[in-house]
């Protein structure tokens, strides 16, 4: 574990010159950074809060210390994945990961647990003993060959957006054809492959980790999140910051500075239509050639750059047409007791409603804050990271997350961090009761050892991370979103670039391959086929072959 993060970032009045702004240091800002450094740029990233890494960041309270958005992460154990591959690329420090085991989700639907085993063939056998009718099980076959070709589908729309625009034209046109072939919603493509819908509703149950229910969800992002975790998901030894202390000396070797409570207020344009630098809130200006914004879309767009050029650019028009994700609610709890002796174990739990209805689930909950929770996932951070102990003697943790409307709390949204009022209060401790109660229904040997707990939401989310909206996604993971061609690196204005899970999808794997596109439309290089070494490797690793 690196004890020096602290001499990653500064704050104060930024100095020196740069070659590109970065804004946002999460992980889309971070790996663009990075990317950009290994390419010889000197590069500054902003960022408003007062710690790095967006939600790779970890916080602590009392005696203890969570994660805020990396639960597990896939493929981290494949050294031919992409998600490893980009890791080696820019960390100058490895970071090490531990597995989570043989099951790393488990689908709760009343009394009945259906176990996500790591493996294709294990996940295969371990559900088919569940689903025991032959045509159940083939439904289950044909599921996993129509995932493994959204997922090929997938290398086409990345590959697509890593070819800079002043490329082949008619090559990322062929490309972004073949990426969409998948992009239908999740439901329909499963009530064609089967009618059962206890096993529809099993098979999709991680549409949390993407935040769309599965009506409106699109099946190329479904793909793309079932794939990812197939074999198995994993979690940072020494916690999530760990990954911002790999990345950001790779930054700094070449010159660069992370700036944190450095809040840029906008983004300089001439009348040319050309970034020039950024204006951050104190009036501060900051010049550079190229800028690239980590920091959402509706913010860029709405926020960061001048109404008026955003309505003559048409960016107002665009934005209309995708939504934003939802929001959720996040129980934060420690415990004076280890992992072992409350027998707590590593996988995760995903737990619903008994009805085999998520898209009924959500609609009522969301018309009703009574109703039950549509899904209520369960990590348990200390168990996963061997160093916990070490770090934190005879604690644990665990995290209790469900969706929640921004709606339900937005009259509260101009009122203080942590000075919201008795009746914000009241609700959010009506909300961790709930919570603790799905908590206590899978781990009863629980009830009566929580020693501290804190509810976040929305609003938690737009103060810490300055989502307008509280999203925890981003814009929404449906089929429009895929259908948008704007959703890319280059923007209509010169010099000003986006990355982030907008512009590729959400997680860390997605938030890695927009630093890759994104660092190569400021380049101008194709970066995917230099990580990999040849185009041929490249080609290959699109098809879905391995390539070392």
């Amino acid at each position: 574990m690196n004890k020096h993060v602290k001499s990653y970032k500064k704050e104060g009045k930024i100095e020196g010159s740069y070659d590109v702004i970065v804004i946002g240091s999460g992980m889309s800002g971070m790996s663009t950074a990075a990317f950009l450094a290994k390419e010889g740029k000197k590069v500054l990233v902003l960022e408003r809060h007062y710690e790095p890494g967006g939600f790779t960041h970890t916080f602590k309270r009392n005696k203890y210390e969570w994660d805020v958005g990396v639960h597990y992460v896939g493929e981290v154990h494949k050294p031919y994945s992409m998600v490893s591959r980009v890791f080696r690329y820019i960390n100058d420090v490895e970071i090490k990961w531990e597995e989570i085991g043989e099951v790393y989700d488990k689908m709760v639907f009343g009394d009945q647990i259906y176990e996500f085993k790591k493996g294709k063939e294990e996940f295969k056998t371990s559900l088919k003993k569940q689903f025991p009718d032959p045509v159940d099980q083939a439904s289950i076959d044909e599921y996993l060959v129509q995932m493994d070709l959204a997922q090929k589908s997938n290398n086409y729309y990345v590959a697509e957006k890593t070819i800079p625009e002043k490329k082949s034209k008619r090559i990322k046109r062929k490309l972004r054809r073949k990426a969409l072939s998948f992009n239908r919603p999740t439901l329909e493509v499963m009530n064609e492959i089967t009618s059962n819908k206890k096993l529809i509703a099993v098979l999709i149950g991680q549409y949390g980790d993407y935040g769309t229910q599965p009506s409106e969800s699109s099946f190329l992002m479904h793909s793309i999140l079932a794939n990812h975790f197939l074999n198995g998901g994993s979690y940072p030894i020494g916690g999530s910051s760990e990954i911002f202390n790999a990345v950001a000396p790779t930054i700094n070797k070449n010159g660069g500075a992370i700036y944190i409570k450095a809040e840029v207020s906008e983004i300089l344009i001439n009348e040319q239509n050309e970034s020039l630098g950024v204006k951050m809130s104190d009036g501060t200006e900051v010049k550079a050639k190229q800028v690239v914004s980590s920091a959402g879309v509706f913010n860029t767009f709405n926020r960061l750059i001048p109404n008026t050029i955003a309505e003559n650019l048409g960016l107002d028009a665009k934005l209309n047409s995708i939504s934003r994700s939802t929001g959720h609610m996040c129980l934060y709890i420690g415990l004076q007791h280890t992992d072992k002796e409350l027998g707590i174990g590593k996988g995760n739990y995903w737990i619903f409603p008994d009805n085999y209805d998520h898209d009924v689930n959500i609609e009522a909950f969301r018309a009703d804050s009574s109703s039950d929770f549509p899904v209520t996932y369960i990590s348990f951070p200390s168990s996963k990271d061997p160093s916990w102990q070490e770090r934190f003697p005879g604690t644990s943790t665990i995290e209790v997350i469900t969706a929640a409307p921004y709606e339900w709390f937005d009259k509260w949204e101009d009122e203080r961090w942590m000075k919201r009022g008795e009746e914000y209060e009241a609700l959010k401790e009506d909300m961790s009761q709930r919570l603790l109660e799905k908590l206590y229904e899978r781990e009863p040997q629980l009830r009566g050892k929580i020693d501290f707990y804190e509810l976040s939401t929305p609003l938690s989310t737009k103060h810490f991370c300055n989502y307008d909206q509280g999203e925890l996604y981003g814009v929404d993971h449906d089929v429009a979103r895929f259908d948008q061609d704007f959703l890319k690196p280059e923007t209509p204005v010169k010099n000003l670039f986006l990355t982030g899970q907008d512009i590729v999808s959400v997680g860390i794997a997605g938030a890695l391959a927009s630093g890759m596109v994104t660092a190569s439309a400021v380049t101008g290089k194709t970066l995917m086929v230099k990580m990999y070494g040849s185009w041929w490797k490249f080609i290959k690793n699109m098809l879905g072959f391995k390539v070392d």
